[in-house]
């Protein structure tokens, strides 16, 4: 149960605010973004997803750029508010096709009508789009793809050496091709996050990938989807240590620790062949999560060399290794080094590339970084346990570690609880002249006594049977010959002749006579009633002093 949703910009500006109990104050918004901003003042770096202010729990994540906030003052489970503001955030991305910030502000009705219905008196309704479908009734405003910030989701898709159109994942599944066309159109895309740790001589210490199968559909019609993964999958390392760098199509296997899938998912023969079966709902949805800790071979390798120059001097070397294919590209790539409280200046040319784009490396080359250190005091110990760890975040399109991959998808049959044609069927009606022709009242009659007897004589199991047969077996009698008789004609109806109408003579006319006077009669007296003489008193009445 939650209190207040709202989406902050990078600014603080409140460009969503919806307050559903009304039990936290209305300023919550700034002293959230305030608390956010400053929050390296109290020795962090920077804010953690869940903290308490004034009695007040602050759940935030980062979406593109914004920030999806929701507050209560009571004890919830901080993973579920958590999962809640990540499906908002893909709800209100699959209805606007495009989040940011731009996108939000011309679509504020929209995104206020999904939110009343998402979120009910704090409590959660639905996160599901095709379910909502049913109740919001506004349409989006389509905004540029081209503002899209660098490092959005639908931003990958667009990267790298296959591309498709810009377009392609950034429109509404509400929204219809020019001409009222519907779409018809399913996405598939392999996502994984990285984590790698080397020791100061190049070995790997602890690797770890957590990714994602993201599904975005615009099929129309529920249609079934079988997806493929590789028939040498594993699920569950089972005391094996495979440290294989070829692809998983050859003897090294995918090993995976764990993993879950959709709601919509079925595994009738995923441990056959490895296929997931599933009718996909409209929208961005993640098909299966999954988490593998085998040994697999690092994109990149890093070698770090600190050498003191002198008693205030240190020089610091980073030697970066693509070992990807030369086809790949890896942008976005970022490199922090923590250095010591007590250096004063740094300079150098912090990243050499040979094409001069510090943001991407083609595989396969090498880069070096160098940075002079300045010190305003001498260390009294070694350097090189001050400096350091080295951190690298990068991003690396049309590329996956873990190799895992999806071999095909069939889109195997529409679902047989979808009618695109309401009240329809696929026969043809009885009144259909066509379908009269062959089916005439004997035909129908020999059919229904025919089924009747074969189901008498073999039962259930054979009215089976008689389902499999051919037409051609059912026997037709001829149709009889009825001679047609002449229409008879009848003489017309002979005419009524129209009489005139009586004209009767007026109503005679009636005087008005004079109200007769009727003399005036006095009141008669009245009538006494007879007195009647009082008894004498008897003397033995009188009462005894």
């Amino acid at each position: 149960m939650i209190s207040q949703f709202f989406v902050l910009s990078q600014r603080g500006d409140n460009i969503v605010f919806r307050d559903y109990r009304g039990e936290v104050q209305k300023g919550s918004a700034e002293i959230f973004f305030r608390k956010v901003k400053f929050w390296k003042d109290d020795g962090e770096e920077e804010a953690p997803p869940v903290f308490n202010v004034d009695g007040v729990n602050y759940f935030h994540v980062k979406v593109v750029g914004l920030l999806f906030v929701a507050t209560t003052r009571v004890n919830v489970s901080p993973s579920l508010v958590l999962e809640l503001l990540q499906r908002i955030a893909r709800v209100i991305k699959d209805y606007l096709g495009v989040l940011n910030e731009d996108s939000l502000r011309k679509n504020f009705v929209l995104v206020y009508e999904l939110l009343d219905e998402v979120i009910d008196f704090g409590y959660v309704q639905t996160t599901s789009t095709e379910v909502l479908k049913s109740y919001v009734f506004n349409e989006p405003i389509v905004v540029d793809a081209a503002r899209l910030q660098p490092l959005s989701p639908a931003a990958i898709f667009m990267q790298g050496t296959k591309r498709m159109p810009g377009t392609a994942v950034t429109k509404s599944v509400v929204a219809n091709e020019p001409g009222g066309r519907k779409r018809e159109e399913i996405f598939v895309d392999i996502i994984e996050k990285i984590s790698v740790t080397f020791s100061s001589s190049g070995y790997i210490l602890t690797s770890e990938i957590d990714g994602t199968i993201q599904m975005k559909s615009y099929l129309t019609g529920n249609p079934e989807i079988r997806l493929a993964l590789n028939d040498d999958l594993l699920i569950g390392k089972g005391g094996r240590s495979i440290y294989d760098y070829r692809s998983s199509t050859g003897s090294g296997a995918v090993v995976l620790d764990d993993c879950n899938f959709h709601e919509s998912v079925r595994l009738d023969s995923f441990d056959v062949d490895r296929t997931l079966s599933l009718v996909p709902p409209d929208g961005e949805f993640p098909v299966m999560n999954y988490r593998m800790t085998q040994e697999f071979k690092p994109p990149f390798r890093i070698n770090t060399l600190v050498e003191e120059a002198g008693a205030l001097k240190a020089e610091v070397i980073i030697k970066i290794s693509a070992e990807f294919s030369a086809s790949i590209t890896a942008n976005t790539i970022v490199v922090e080094m923590p250095l010591p409280k007590y250096t004063t200046r740094d300079h150098g040319s912090f990243f050499v590339v040979a094409d001069g784009e510090s943001t991407q490396i083609v595989g396969g080359s090498e880069h070096t970084l160098r940075a002079k250190l300045t010190f305003s005091q001498e260390s009294h110990g070694n350097i090189t346990k001050e400096v350091g760890p080295v951190n690298m975040t990068f991003t690396i399109p049309m590329y996956n570690a873990s190799k895992l991959q999806v071999k095909y998808l069939q889109i195997a049959k529409k679902s047989s609880t979808y009618n695109p044609y309401r009240w329809t069927s696929s026969f043809k009606p009885l009144n259909d002249p066509e379908m009269a022709s062959h089916l005439n009242s004997s035909n129908l009659f020999a059919l229904l006594l025919a089924a009747l007897l074969f189901i008498s004589r073999n039962g259930v199991a054979g009215s089976r049977q008689l389902l499999e047969k051919t037409e051609p077996e059912i026997p037709e009698f001829p149709k009889p010959n009825i001679p047609e008789f002449p229409k008879p004609e009848f003489p017309p109806l002979p005419t009524i002749p129209t009489f005139p109408k009586p004209e009767l003579p007026p109503f005679p006319f009636i005087p008005n006579l004079p109200k007769p006077e009727f003399p005036f009669v006095p009141h008669a007296p009245a009538l006494q009633k007879p007195g009647v003489p009082k008894r004498p008193e008897s003397p033995h009445s009188a009462s005894s002093p």
